[in-house]
């Protein structure tokens, strides 16, 4: 009777800790480093703001399917500096991206060759913090071509690096992204290295190297890990995604995993380190990076334009009364 009474007693314990509750770390700003919103819908970005997310970086990435000639990849491109960044404007969050050429897309040589011609035509873009997300998939001969060509456009442009590590034999595609990396000559302080788990992170860390971490359902980590690692490693040159994309994934997942690190007993200080400052630094070594932009009260008007678009559609009103249940 006691054990089955402890036993309801822990699920309710637990039932309690995984109610969507953000009101711990309400007030708190949020940095988003990795999301792919030309992915997401509107109410993403709404549900982002209200989280207390004031600012992303949206790397170039695979689609789903494979682009098959030059001019997808020099629209997508035109996008991430065009309408993707209005679109979170009116949001109020600041958008930024990297852009690259993708590690799965780097096997079509021929289309390679092309792109690796209209990178530098946007790398040098305003609000461009970064050449990514670049690096290994099936860790191919091609891959490795594409992915030493584009260290070496970082180092030209003098940008941050942001490293797609491989889901499959992770830790060797991880190790063999750093040992080029190196041999190339960048500096690891310039490069951020994503999607580690535990099996990559402390070698990351001994090396230099920033290790961003993607919260993404089923597949890359859990927050609940996530905080785990942060309690083991600290908070230092350790940053959180979401790598929210056109799978099943979370926009919310840096202000969700924020609020279960204020659970399990972080310090304010060290969140925003993960969540919010290391990002910053990580990516400000860019020179395209203004704090300001995103921590001063701006204005929203949806009603603003871009190329004659808005992201209102048949005569909506702009905000939607989100204290209300009734959608009119």
């Amino acid at each position: 009777m006691c054990c089955s009474h402890s036993i309801e007693k822990d699920k309710e314990e637990k039932k309690t800790l995984e109610a969507f509750d953000l009101s711990s770390v309400k007030g708190m700003k949020f940095f988003d480093p990795h999301v792919h919103m030309t992915s997401r819908t509107t109410d993403d970005y709404q549900a982002m703001a209200d989280a207390g997310v004031v600012a992303l970086i949206e790397p170039a990435f695979w689609l789903g399917q494979p682009r098959t000639g030059l001019d997808s990849f020099r629209d997508y491109y035109s996008s991430l500096i065009g309408w993707e960044r209005f679109r979170s404007s009116q949001f109020g969050i600041k958008h930024y991206c990297t852009i690259g050429l993708n590690s799965r897309e780097a096997n079509n040589e021929p289309l390679a060759e092309q792109v690796m011609e209209l990178l530098p035509l946007f790398v040098y873009k305003d609000g461009v913090v970064g050449i990514g997300e670049i690096g290994f998939d099936d860790q191919t001969a091609a891959e490795e071509k594409y992915y030493r060509l584009q260290l070496e456009l970082a180092k030209e442009a003098g940008l941050p690096v942001q490293i797609h590590t491989p889901h499959r034999d992770k830790k060797r595609g991880t190790q063999r992204s750093m040992d080029i990396a190196l041999e190339h000559g960048l500096d690891p302080h310039m490069v951020i290295v994503d999607h580690n788990n535990e099996e990559t992170v402390k070698e990351v860390l001994d090396r230099g190297f920033w290790a961003a971490f993607t919260i993404y359902p089923f597949t890359k980590m859990g927050n609940e890990r996530m905080v785990d690692i942060a309690t083991q490693y600290g908070p230092e040159r350790i940053m959180i995604n979401s790598a929210a994309d056109w799978g099943i994934s979370d926009p919310l997942a840096v202000p969700k995993t924020a609020a279960l690190m204020k659970m399990r007993g972080l310090s304010d200080q060290d969140i925003e380190l993960i969540t919010y400052r290391n990002a910053i630094t990580a990516f400000a070594q860019s020179g395209q990076i203004d704090e300001a932009d995103f921590t001063s009260p701006k204005s929203i008007d949806q009603s603003g334009k871009f190329e004659g678009n808005t992201i209102l559609r048949g005569g909506q009103q702009p905000r939607i009364d989100k204290s209300s249940i009734i959608i009119s």
